[in-house]
C-alpha cells in the first residue's frame, strides 16, 4: 500500500476542485423535485463543472472489467440503487430518495463527494436513513486525526449506523484521492481486524458510508454499472473528500453552512 502524502500546493488544488464540487451539489439540491429527470440533473452539473474550466471525473471512467465507460457526469442512484446509477429520462417521484455522486478534476487533481437527497415528502423511516447516513460520516471523521488509525474511522461509522438499526455496505469502500480518482488506502466503513495504517498530516481521503435500510448485501443491477440492494430496500450515501491536518480534518467538498 502506497499512501501518497500531499503537500500544501497539491491540497490547495484539491480544495479548489472541491469548492466547485460543493457548488455542483448545491445546484442538484436546488433543482431536485418530483417530475425532474436525473438526465436533466446530469446536464446541469456537467455544464456548471465545465464552465469552471474543470472536467467531470466520472464521465468516461472505465468499468470494473474494462469493457465499458461511464456515460454521464454524475452517478444518480434512486431508492434501492446504492451507487453508480446511470442518469436517464425517468421522472423522479414524490417520496423517492436520490443518491448523487460527483467528481471534479481540475489542475491535475480530483475531488469526490456524494449526497442523498429527499424528493418531495419521504417517509419518516427513509428520512431517518438519509440523516443517519450523513451523521455516520461525521461520527467517523472524529477519528480522522494524525496518530489515529485508519480502521477507527470505519469502526465508528459501523457502530453509529447499527445503533440506529441500519447496515453498512461491505462490498464498496472509501479511498484515497488525488492525482488519481481512486488511490490507496481503501477505507472500509465497518470494523476491520487490526488497526490499519497510522493517519498522517497530508493524507487526502474520500470517506463515503453507504447505508442500507435492510441487509448490507448488494448486487449488480441489469446495466452492469448500477449496484442495488439485494433485498430491494432503500440505500443512502454520503461522501466528502477530507485532508488530515495537525488537528481536526478539513472537509474539502462542503459549503460552510451545509451541515448547520
Amino acid at each position: 500500500m502506497a499512501i501518497i502524502i500531499k503537500n500544501e500546493d497539491e491540497i490547495n488544488k484539491i480544495r479548489v476542485a472541491g469548492k466547485i464540487l460543493a457548488e455542483a451539489h448545491k445546484l442538484v439540491a436546488d433543482n431536485i423535485q418530483p417530475g425532474v429527470t436525473t438526465s436533466k440533473l446530469d446536464k446541469i452539473v456537467e455544464k456548471y463543472i465545465r464552465s469552471k474550466g474543470a472536467v467531470p471525473s466520472f464521465k468516461g471512467y472505465p468499468s470494473f472489467d474494462g469493457t465499458s465507460k461511464f456515460p454521464a457526469s454524475i452517478c444518480a442512484s434512486i431508492n434501492n440503487e446504492v451507487i453508480h446509477g446511470i442518469p436517464n429520462n425517468l421522472k423522479l417521484n414524490d417520496g423517492d430518495i436520490l443518491s448523487v455522486d460527483i467528481g471534479v478534476y481540475l489542475n491535475g487533481f480530483h475531488a469526490d463527494a456524494a449526497r442523498t437527497l429527499k424528493v418531495g415528502k419521504v417517509s419518516e423511516e427513509i428520512s431517518r436513513l438519509v440523516d443517519v447516513t450523513q451523521q455516520s460520516f461525521f461520527e467517523g471523521i472524529k477519528h480522522a486525526k494524525p496518530g489515529k488509525h485508519l480502521n477507527e474511522i470505519g469502526a465508528a461509522i459501523q457502530e453509529y449506523v447499527e445503533e440506529n438499526g441500519f447496515s453498512v455496505v461491505r462490498d464498496f469502500v472509501g479511498h484515497g484521492v488525488g492525482r488519481d480518482l481512486h488511490e490507496d488506502p481503501q477505507i472500509p466503513h465497518y470494523k476491520q481486524p487490526g488497526r490499519g495504517p497510522v493517519l498522517k498530516k497530508g493524507m487526502v481521503l474520500a470517506i463515503e458510508p453507504m447505508v442500507n435500510e435492510g441487509s448490507f448485501e448488494v448486487e449488480f443491477g441489469d446495466d452492469d454499472w448500477t449496484i442495488v440492494t439485494r433485498d430491494g430496500l432503500c440505500s443512502a450515501h454520503y461522501e466528502n473528500t477530507i485532508v488530515i491536518t495537525d488537528d481536526e480534518p478539513e472537509i474539502l467538498t462542503i459549503i460552510s453552512d451545509e451541515n448547520e
